[in-house]
């Protein structure tokens, strides 16, 4: 029933920057691990990266490091996503999502409990 919302996403020109949130309806993300997921059109949905309740990022994606960075604001209840240098394969629906304390190291969608409905991010001259 808990879900999250993402917003922030747009058009972007090549190596342009976004910054994502990811805000919860109804709850607190304090002891909550939340991870950045995104699925482009007629591709699987993979994990990007993710931070724990200790503010340790975890990494799924190996195309995003020194690009994209995440954090979070207890105090406003809110998880950032910064992408810089986005290119067009970055484009895609992102989603975030909560998982219990800690990051999953494989970055399966199959173990997070709770999610958003995504905000699409397109990366285009």
């Amino acid at each position: 029933q808990l879900q999250l919302v993402e917003s922030g996403g747009g058009l972007v020109q090549p190596g342009g920057s976004l910054r994502l949130s990811c805000t919860p309806s109804g709850f607190t993300l304090e002891h909550y691990a939340i991870g950045w997921f995104r699925q482009a059109p007629g591709k699987e949905r993979e994990g990007v990266l993710c931070v724990n309740t200790k503010r340790e990022p975890t990494y799924y994606a190996d195309s995003v490091k020194g690009r994209f960075t995440i954090s979070r604001d207890n105090a406003k209840n809110t998880v950032y996503l910064q992408m810089n240098n986005l290119k067009p394969e970055d484009a895609a629906v992102y989603y975030c999502a909560a998982h219990g304390f800690y990051c999953p190291p494989s970055g399966s969608r199959n173990v997070y409990d709770y999610w958003g409905k995504g905000t699409l991010v397109t990366v285009s001259s």
